[in-house]
């Protein structure tokens, strides 16, 4: 199957589950079902309606399609986009901290703060994984 069609089916895909997730809105079903519909329907609308773009803007072009490929394989800017997102994981620890207790000061509803608890052992869990797993290698 070509990549533009698979891209535009994409795109159907994300609309359909966005125009349901309105619908059942509209009709006053509000639960997390169609908010879920609405914004999975709008990422991946939107997901695939870009690559659709991207993909038939570079397909006459193979001069920016190779320079396109050469900036995003670069080693000098894998180098740089890892040290930043260092940077922000560095970052994110330091502010879910905060946020996990600022929101237990203001006794916010404990399965909130619950989950925010998981997101972040969950991240940090990554974290120390991939650290372990990248000295082996090293």
């Amino acid at each position: 199957m070509k990549k533009s069609i698979l891209y535009l089916l994409l795109a159907a895909a994300g609309a359909v589950l966005l125009i349901a997730g309105v619908i059942w809105l509209r009709f006053g079903v509000e639960n997390v079902a169609a908010y879920l519909c609405i914004g999975v329907g709008a990422g991946i609308f939107g997901q695939g309606l870009g690559q659709y773009l991207q993909y038939t803007a570079l397909k006459n072009a193979p001069e920016t399609r190779r320079r396109l490929e050469i900036e995003t394989t670069d080693e000098r800017n894998l180098a740089l986009s890892c040290r930043a997102k260092a940077k922000a994981y560095d970052a994110m620890v330091y502010i879910f901290s905060a946020l996990m207790l600022v929101f237990a000061l203001m006794r916010v509803d404990l399965a909130a703060i619950l989950l925010l608890v998981a997101a972040y052992l969950a991240v940090c869990g990554i974290g120390v994984y991939y650290r372990l797993r990248y000295e082996k290698e090293m």
